[in-house]
């Protein structure tokens, strides 16, 4: 079954659908590249995959080992590079509750936001930096 339709509406945006759900977004070519960027760009779904990706599979190994991550959130920035034009590193930065998480919880998270498997497809040139942000 298919995941997802695209539908190009004009001026460089486009209006996404997730077919399981009905849910719909659109896409804007941003500003730097002759759009108008009053929604996310690809390259930006790109960048925030990345992140709710991790923080996703951090909130299954967090189920799985009896601790929470409820309220993490997550500032992402995405970087460019030219030549050819493309994303050339992603920051992804997680601000955990103000939890006391032991020493296992924060390996645990640690090594999981590396298995994601949106940072597992991605090109190994793309450069991802993952700053995790303790309140302890």
């Amino acid at each position: 079954m298919e995941t997802s339709k695209v539908t190009y509406r004009s001026d460089l945006r486009t209006e996404a659908m997730h077919v399981k759900s009905g849910q719909i977004f659109i896409t804007d070519a941003p500003t730097d590249n002759q759009g108008r960027g009053e929604a996310f760009s690809p390259t930006d779904l790109l960048a925030t995959s990345l992140g709710a990706c991790a923080i996703t599979v951090v909130g299954i190994a967090a189920r799985t080992h009896g601790f929470d991550v409820d309220g993490t959130t997550l500032k992402i920035t995405k970087i460019m590079a030219s030549d050819p034009r493309r994303v050339g590193e992603v920051i992804v930065e997680f601000n955990f509750p103000k939890v006391k998480y032991s020493d296992k919880e924060k390996s645990i998270i640690r090594h999981t936001i590396n298995t994601c498997p949106v940072s597992q497809s991605l090109h190994p040139d793309l450069k991802q930096t993952f700053i995790l942000n303790f309140s302890d």
